[in-house]
């Protein structure tokens, strides 16, 4: 191959053929090379792509054919993925990949984003995909992926796909030849999490620990936030953790919008990485519109947050059995961790200008929360709201004392 930036294309030419050659012939024009993963099942129709079912299949253990035999679609595509997840990997150690696209239905799709998801942040991922106008979320995840609605289905090339397909391969074809592997920034790595309700603290903490020469990444917890800051603590080498908001968790837990799953917040634990937790956004659930939030949380007081989310007020019970479930994730913690409570507030909803305030209920939260966390987690309450400078200020502290061993040099 050339000297020009390599993209991973994936789309199956059993049922793609036309968009597949379109495409290609697109980025190309564009200046880059073209590696072509073909992970058709029903047929194998160019011996010339780059790489063929028969590829596919054989990294995954199978036969081809043995894949068709299995004669179940399910089935087939988790041998088709395992396979391209491998053979997209070895495309990158031998060509350094500068991009991926992906074209695909539903089926496509989950193979597609299987793919990207298992490569780097920051490696350009373009998925032009029928899915991209409804629920996103789980093609998405975690990863920076960049879905195309292509408006119509992907069944051959009309005045508006043949657009759309040009825009994405451009796109991604563009940002190939601009691409650099990230860096890791030489200073020390901090990961926070917030939403817009727990900002003043955030932005405080955040401004102060740059100024000492640390890296703050700022994570929004709406369901996919906090699930990304664990893959990062995960991948990468993080001084501290600031898990500010709890919202993922508390929604985790009672079936509110926002859910991260089971394990939200177990990476960091299990990493040994220095842990501050506030019960951040604990004073409420995520719910849909008004009318639904009532039905699924009835009698509770609510704040409509806009149209389409009600901030729905959590009570005592909602508050010990979060503080339970934190109790449990802290038993496992293999470094330092610690659980500050500002006992005037959790979020701008739990505050004087606020539409939840219930000074009643902190109190009740930090009482749970010592009774169950064990013996060297400290739960340290603060007569203050969770926006006020001084609790930020202890938390820059609490992160300054757990780093003390890796602290940067500021001019």
């Amino acid at each position: 191959m050339s000297g020009k930036p390599k993209v991973l294309m994936i789309v199956t030419l059993d049922t793609k053929a036309v968009e597949a050659r379109f495409v290609r012939q697109v980025l190309e024009e564009q200046g880059v090379d073209v590696i072509h993963l073909d992970a058709s099942i029903r047929a194998s129709v160019d011996d010339t792509v780059e790489i063929r079912p028969e590829q596919v299949a054989q990294a995954a253990g199978k036969t081809i054919q043995q894949v068709r035999d299995l004669r179940h679609e399910g089935k087939c595509q988790a041998v088709m993925i395992e396979g391209a997840v491998k053979m997209a990997h070895e495309a990158d150690a031998k060509h350094k990949l500068a991009g991926i696209i992906g074209v695909g239905g539903s089926m496509g799709t989950t193979l597609c984003s299987v793919v990207m998801g298992s490569f780097p942040y920051g490696l350009p991922k373009v998925l032009i995909s029928t899915m991209a106008s409804g629920f996103t979320k789980p093609f998405v995840g975690a990863k920076d992926i960049i879905m195309v609605n292509p408006v119509c289905d992907i069944a051959g090339l009309n005045s508006i796909t043949r657009d759309v397909f040009r825009n994405g391969a451009i796109a991604v074809a563009a940002m190939a030849r601009a691409y650099s592997p990230a860096r890791a920034e030489p200073k020390p790595l901090v990961a926070m999490t917030t939403l817009g309700t727990t900002d003043r603290c955030a932005v405080r903490v955040r401004e102060e620990l740059n100024k000492r020469g640390f890296e703050v990444m700022v994570f929004h917890t709406l369901g996919t936030g906090g699930a990304a800051m664990d893959q990062i603590v995960s991948e990468r080498d993080v001084a501290a953790v600031v898990d500010l908001s709890l919202v993922e968790i508390n929604d985790f837990l009672n079936n509110g919008l926002c859910s991260a799953g089971p394990d939200r917040a177990k990476a960091a634990l299990a990493k040994g990485v220095p842990t501050i937790f506030a019960p951040g956004n604990a004073d409420f659930m995520v719910a849909g519109p008004i009318d639904m939030a009532r039905q699924q949380f009835p009698g509770k007081r609510y704040h409509i947050h806009n149209a389409a989310l009600t901030a729905v007020r959590t009570e005592a019970p909602e508050l010990e059995k979060l503080a339970q479930h934190m109790g449990g994730l802290l038993e496992d913690a293999k470094g330092p961790a610690t659980f500050f409570v500002p006992l005037k507030g959790f979020s701008h909803h739990d505050s004087p200008e606020g539409h939840l305030h219930d000074t009643s209920l902190p109190p009740v939260f930090a009482a749970a929360m010592r009774k169950a966390a064990p013996a060297n987690v400290p739960v340290v309450e603060f007569d203050a709201h969770i926006n006020d400078a001084a609790f930020a200020d202890a938390i820059v502290a609490k992160v300054l004392e757990f780093t003390a061993a890796r602290q940067p040099a500021v001019a």
